[in-house]
């Protein structure tokens, strides 16, 4: 799949069937992760690959949102080191893993992390050392529905010079 298809036809993805993602792909997917734009390239991103039911389901527990953690066969916690950039790069980095997931034939979709009021538990749950945030936990897996929201159209979100 080229990279404008995997654009225009990644959607988020919460029913997984019970097939593994191989470590490769995993691998493959942070790789795509962590050459992402960063601001000045300070790249502040690590990234937890998490494929533990257990853990999978603790972080479910924590996340309002993310019931489908549990169910996912991988989640990516993105983190990124306290910066005046931390959320914009991770941001991008999350966006990418969502991508090359979809190139792979995937659907994966990104649970908030920043700002919300579990951040701080899932990041003592998955021992990141202090001086990191959380951005996103990346559901990844194979899709047993592939959903087709609406999308608004170009003509109602482009604007040419001014607004």
């Amino acid at each position: 799949m080229d990279a404008i298809d995997a654009l225009k036809t990644r959607r988020s993805v919460r029913e997984y069937t019970r097939e593994p993602v191989d470590t490769a792909v995993i691998e493959d997917l942070i790789d795509c992760a962590r050459l992402a734009a960063s601001a000045r390239n300070v790249q502040p991103w690590e990234f937890i690959a998490i494929t533990n039911r257990e853990t999978r389901v603790k972080l479910a527990d924590l996340a309002p949102n993310g019931p489908h953690i549990a169910h996912a066969p991988v989640c990516i916690a993105v983190v990124c080191a306290e910066g005046t950039y931390y959320l914009e790069d991770g941001a991008a980095a999350t966006q990418n893993i969502m991508v090359a997931a979809r190139a792979y034939g995937l659907g994966s979709c990104w649970v908030a992390g920043d700002k919300k009021p579990y951040a701080a538990q899932v990041l003592k749950l998955l021992g990141v050392p202090a001086g990191y945030k959380l951005v996103s936990l990346v559901t990844v897996g194979h899709a047993a529905a592939r959903p087709v929201p609406t999308k608004r159209p170009l003509a109602d979100v482009i604007h040419w010079e001014k607004f």
